[in-house]
């Protein structure tokens, strides 16, 4: 069954397959790579998520942001950086693809080969999601709070729109910031910093 969402915009097309079709993690990795050119995700309860592409403005913030924090894992050292095409699944079993993250070291050392190769078994240290003008907020809180009650340590969303940032850290009330300048990767990432500057 086939289920479009009645706002238009950057909703994602949802499909229900389930109970009709229960698909495992390889038959969900295969259907991905036979569709490459769209961004999938898998909810928890089994709906795939087909997400619209960003508009320009929205990708070109993401690739300053992206670049930013590429600068600093070259130089730290300590992790692994993702774009937005990476999928990893997290352990309450959705697959979802961030618009950034970062996996300390010794977690993605931990990992097989063929577990680094496809959607990688785990929920990444901190997460970057951008909110696009047209997307709704409240799904996009709610993605964050499922990455924090996964294992995510730090999380930022940035809501361009406010010009807000809600940051999300592991064992702490949410926090909601207006108009900053920079922030901070805290204890998590110790030494980056975000100038938000080209990001708004």
């Amino acid at each position: 069954m086939l289920s479009v969402p009645s706002e238009v915009g950057s909703s994602p097309l949802v499909l229900h397959f389930q109970p009709i079709v229960n698909l495992t993690d390889d038959q969900f990795f295969e259907f991905c790579q036979l569709n490459r050119n769209l961004r999938i995700e898998l909810t928890a309860t089994g709906e795939i998520l087909i997400m619209p592409p960003t508009g320009s403005e929205t990708g070109e913030r993401n690739f300053n942001l992206i670049g930013q924090l590429w600068a600093w894992v070259n130089q730290d050292n300590t992790g692994i950086g993702f774009d937005s095409s990476t999928g990893f699944q997290l352990p309450n079993g959705a697959k979802v693809s961030p618009d950034a993250a970062w996996v300390q070291l010794e977690r993605w050392n931990a990992l097989t080969s063929e577990q680094q190769q496809k959607f990688a078994p785990l929920c990444p240290d901190f997460i970057v999601e951008l909110r696009s003008p047209s997307d709704n907020l409240e799904p996009l809180k709610a993605k964050m709070q499922e990455y924090l009650d996964n294992g995510m340590r730090l999380g930022w969303l940035i809501d361009r729109k406010n010009r807000q940032v809600y940051l999300y850290r592991l064992g702490r009330a949410v926090e909601c910031l207006d108009n900053p300048a920079t922030l901070s990767g805290e204890e998590v990432l110790s030494g980056f910093t975000l100038d938000l500057s080209k990001i708004w």
